[in-house]
């Protein structure tokens, strides 16, 4: 299994970080050129379902339960699947006093047949992550700073 944990401190109010981090079609800005396109397929409650589409033409299905008064996103991707054979992410968002301390979790297993192995993603997803998150920051603080 692999398994992942990155935070970075937003200086920002809660409300804001929670909305634009799980404003889907924003990811295309919010990381970088990882994906081209961000598209919401259906929203009933709490649950998005979404695909994303890398900048290799790469498209998958999604779904995300938002729990914005508990302070987390669920996540967890469904079609197509590989080359995981499961991939489930959990946001959360701890308040602090010098902002939003926002953690992204990754919990996933990828098939023997994969070019690479759980290790070896586990260091391309931290490596992504922390470059994601500062992005994430750098936008979100920038918003708060106009809408203050």
């Amino acid at each position: 299994m692999g398994h992942t944990c990155n935070s970075i401190i937003i200086n920002a109010p809660y409300d804001l970080v929670f909305d634009i981090s799980n404003d889907i079609p924003r990811w295309i800005e919010l990381f970088g050129t990882e994906y081209k396109k961000a598209e919401i397929l259906e929203k009933k409650a709490n649950k998005i379902t979404f695909r994303l589409t890398d900048e290799d033409d790469k498209s998958w299905v999604s779904f995300r339960l938002l729990y914005k008064e508990n302070y987390f996103a669920y996540a967890q991707r469904h079609d197509p699947l590989f080359p995981f054979k499961y991939m489930k992410i959990i946001w959360l968002y701890t308040p602090k006093p010098e902002g939003v301390e926002m953690t992204w979790i990754q919990h996933f297993e990828m098939e023997k047949t994969f070019k690479f192995n759980d290790q070896q993603i586990e260091g391309f997803i931290n490596e992504g992550s922390q470059a994601n998150l500062k992005i994430f920051k750098d936008i979100i603080e920038k918003e708060a700073k106009k809408n203050a």
